[in-house]
């Protein structure tokens, strides 16, 4: 029982370690001024919640929470930094040189190869990503894209979304993600 006890207190301080490991990545970009601060966080938090609504299992979603915090990595291989971070704004081919060094990245730090191809392919063309990296891609995007619109943000970003539906963005996801926003109530223009 003694053994039993101190392999589950090991086992809980290597999984505190590795959750500390991921929050501490997601920062780096934050910190180095690629991104703007909360940025990781907002796109793991809502990730994980269109995770939910789409039926996503609890491991699913720790890989996507993960990959979402880390979503960003690749900026840090950067010589001139994204304005605001803004990668959804990228041309096609530089969104996915992006996301190959965020994986290669990834891939180093000993996080699970899962969450690395999730970073990897948040760039693919959405019919050709695992649905973890197109909650991903949609949910970066949104994020982006109310962050510029100013006040009416969240409606213009998820008009935005959905007119890209067609290429871009996986129409489920779009729609989930307008589940889940409308539930929280941040859809809603915000007061001027």
């Amino acid at each position: 029982l003694l053994l039993t006890q101190l392999s589950f207190r090991r086992y809980a301080a290597v999984r505190a370690t590795y959750r500390q490991t991921i929050a501490s990545l997601a920062r780096a970009t934050e910190i180095a001024g690629y991104t703007p601060a909360g940025h990781a966080r907002r796109v793991a938090a809502l990730s994980r919640a269109v995770g939910r609504e789409l039926g996503l299992s609890e491991p699913d979603l720790t890989v996507l929470e993960h990959a979402a915090l880390m979503h960003d990595i690749g900026q840090l291989s950067l010589v001139d930094p994204v304005l605001a971070g803004a990668t959804a704004a990228l041309p096609p081919d530089e969104q996915r040189r992006i996301a190959l060094l965020g994986g290669a990245v990834v891939r180093q730090t000993g996080v699970e190869a899962e969450v690395a191809v999730v970073v990897e392919r948040q760039a693919d063309p959405y019919r050709d990503q695992p649905v973890t990296a197109r909650i991903v891609r949609t949910v970066n995007a949104y994020e982006e894209m109310a962050r510029e619109a100013g006040p009416s943000g969240p409606l213009t970003a998820l008009e935005e979304l959905r007119l890209g539906t067609a290429r871009d963005y996986q129409p489920e996801v779009v729609e989930s993600l307008a589940r889940v926003l409308s539930r929280a109530g941040l859809t809603l223009p915000r007061p001027g």
